[in-house]
Formats: C-alpha cells, sequence, structure tokens
C-alpha cells in the first residue's frame, strides 16, 4: 500500500474554483427525487451535505427536460420546484464548505415510454433500441424503441441543455457538467453504432461531434467556460454503445471542446463499472490534447489514484461507490483506513437506508 496520499490532498484550480483536494464525486444515479414532481428533497439535502468534504462534488444526472428521463425517481433540472429543492441542496453543500456541479442529462434512447409524455417513444439519432434495460415503478424493464430525432427538432434538445443551464446556475450550483458518457444522448450522437443519420448529424466525423459542440456552445452563454466540463466514455459498452473508430472521433472532440476552453473533460477509462483494459484507448493522448483538467474514472484505488495524481496522468480522480458507502471518503483515503462495504440492494430508490445510514469513521469508532 502507498502510505503517501499527499498528492491527493494538493489544491488545485478549475479556473477561479479552488478545489481543497483531487477527489472528485462522481455522478451517482440512486433514484430518491420526489416521486410525481421529479423535485430534490430534504433527504438529498443531507445525503450531498454528508459528501461535502469531496474536492467537488458532481451531482447525479438530472435530466433537462421530461424527455430527457430514462430512469425513474431521477431529479430534473427544468421547473421551478426542481430548481428550489436543488437550490436547497447547493446552499447546504456551500454551507459545509463544498463546491457542486450540475451534472446536465439526456438519455435518449435509454428510456421506457411510462416515463416519456402520452408515451411516446424515447428519442435517438437513430431508430435502433438499445440492448439494455432502464428502471420504472415495477423494477428494471428493457429499453422501448426509439424514434430517430428530425433535424429540425435538434435546436429544441440544444435549447433544453440550454434552459437547464440557467436553471443550474439559478439553483445556485459552481458549474456543469454535461452527460457525453455511457451511452446517453449525446453519445449516441458521437459513437457510429449508434448513430446512422445521412443529415449533417451523421456520416463523418465532424458531423457526429456536432450535436455535443452545439450543446456545449449554448450552455457556455450561461457558465464561464471554465466552470463547463463534459464527461466522456470511448470505449465503454455502457448501453449498447459503441463505436468503429474511437481514438479518432474523441481525439477530434476533445481538440474542439480544447478549442472553446472548457474547464475539464471527465473521461471513464475502459468500461463503465467494468474492466479498464476492455478495449485498447490512448487516454494519455487525450489528456495531452485537451488544455484543461482531466478528470480520471472508473476502477480507482487509494494506490492507483495516488500513482496516477502523483505522474501526471490525471489532475483528479473521480469515485463512485466508494462514495457512495463513505460520506468521508476523503479522510479514510488520506489516512489509509478500511472502507465501508457497498449495499447493492439499496443503490437504486427507496429511503434512508444505504443513502444516508452509512457511518463515517467516527461514528464507526464510537
Amino acid at each position: 500500500m502507498t502510505d503517501d496520499a499527499s498528492a491527493l490532498f494538493t489544491p488545485f484550480k478549475i479556473g477561479d474554483l479552488t478545489l481543497p483536494n483531487r477527489l472528485v464525486m462522481a455522478p451517482l444515479t440512486r433514484n430518491r427525487a420526489t416521486p410525481g414532481t421529479d423535485a430534490p428533497n430534504q433527504l438529498n439535502v443531507e445525503y450531498y451535505v454528508q459528501r461535502a468534504s469531496a474536492g467537488l462534488i458532481i451531482s447525479e444526472g438530472t435530466q433537462v427536460s421530461r424527455q430527457g428521463q430514462g430512469y425513474i425517481w431521477t431529479p430534473g433540472m427544468y421547473n421551478d420546484e426542481q430548481v428550489k429543492g436543488w437550490r436547497a441542496i447547493t446552499d447546504a453543500v456551500h454551507a459545509a464548505g463544498g463546491r457542486i456541479f450540475a451534472q446536465l442529462w439526456h438519455v435518449g434512447r435509454v428510456s421506457h415510454i411510462s416515463l416519456q409524455a402520452d408515451e411516446a417513444a424515447p428519442v435517438a439519432p437513430s431508430a435502433i433500441t438499445a440492448k439494455s434495460k432502464t428502471y420504472v415503478a415495477s423494477g428494471f424493464a428493457e429499453t422501448s424503441a426509439p424514434r430517430a430525432l428530425e433535424t429540425a427538432e435538434i435546436a429544441g434538445v440544444v435549447a433544453d441543455f440550454a434552459k437547464a443551464a440557467e436553471n443550474a446556475k439559478r439553483a445556485g450550483f459552481d458549474g456543469i457538467e454535461l452527460h457525453g458518457a455511457n451511452g446517453y444522448l449525446i453519445e449516441q450522437f458521437i459513437k457510429d453504432g449508434t448513430n446512422k443519420r445521412t443529415d449533417q448529424y451523421g456520416g463523418s466525423i465532424e458531423n457526429r461531434v456536432r450535436f455535443p459542440l452545439e450543446v456545449v456552445d449554448a450552455v457556455l452563454k450561461v457558465f464561464p467556460r471554465e466552470r463547463v466540463g463534459i464527461r466522456l466514455s470511448p470505449v465503454s459498452p455502457a448501453n449498447d454503445a459503441s463505436t468503429s473508430d474511437a481514438a479518432e472521433v474523441y481525439g477530434h472532440l476533445v481538440q474542439e471542446l480544447g478549442k472553446r476552453g472548457i474547464g475539464f473533460i471527465h473521461v471513464v477509462e475502459g468500461a463503465t463499472g467494468g474492466p479498464r483494459d476492455n478495449a485498447p484507448f490512448d487516454y494519455a493522448a487525450l489528456r495531452k490534447a485537451f488544455p484543461g483538467a482531466y478528470i480520471a474514472n472508473n476502477g480507482y484505488t487509494r494506490d492507483l489514484a495516488i500513482e496516477a495524481i502523483a505522474e501526471g496522468r490525471a489532475d483528479a480522480v473521480a469515485f463512485g461507490k466508494a462514495f457512495i458507502a463513505n460520506p468521508d471518503l476523503p479522510e479514510r483515503l488520506r489516512v489509509g483506513a478500511p472502507l465501508n462495504e457497498l449495499e447493492r440492494a439499496t443503490l437504486y430508490g427507496g429511503d434512508a437506508k444505504g443513502y444516508t445510514d452509512y457511518p463515517a469513521l467516527t461514528q464507526a469508532a464510537e
């Protein structure tokens, strides 16, 4: 075990925002928003405040519209009640000394008609059903067949992201992360396995990154460029998304993101929640091509995180499941303390059990 965790606890700046450590709480879907309104509630406030010692919290995926929802009881960012709920969270996190970005999310085809207005088909770049499951009132269910977005509709989806960014600003977030990973809508446009379009949004690499860059350009009118990031998963097979040209398409996309001066790319290295070496990919090339911060994610242990920061392979490391089970994860990593075990049965939906009742080190010692 590497005993010197000091590399993880050097301050780091994203634009003018100083993070006291290099440990990022990754976005984590927990399905505990208020049923019927999808607004955050007091239980959510407690959950985020418990984890405010993270250098940066990135909120759970937050749908930019009703159409963008893919799982039941996930929070939205498209109406006043939801904004009010998020404001309670950001105020409490800031009062506890934390920093929090909102992850803005449109699931595209990874949805179910029961979650859509009037049981409409989910939308996607192309009408290809995902070989994947989503989470509905009755439990896990196969995703519904999507319809392809009309070219004329795409500007409206971009506008939904911009409106959600404005709402995130009203809700007091320090910045935003766009969810461009794990087989959701932005990634569905990027990857040629899910994008078979023949208009200006499909075919060539330049066309396939057009929608993601239009979304970035739209939210840059709301937040300063350093306060905007994007999550990417170049070779993850999550939600049945694949591409034949990962190095080329992500190399081009990251160059374009760099030109726009956004604050960070948050990269899922390998298969989301699975092996880090599922497919060959040169993450160092992405880091080199991008002038902003590189946040590494997926399967990081304490030792691997220390090594990545100390050797300059990443500016920060995002932890997901470890932050679920360990509200005081930074302190545990600092002193090399054992970690609480994750309760998988309580990950999605439910109440405080497996959500806000994981003990901190001080509680565990009592």
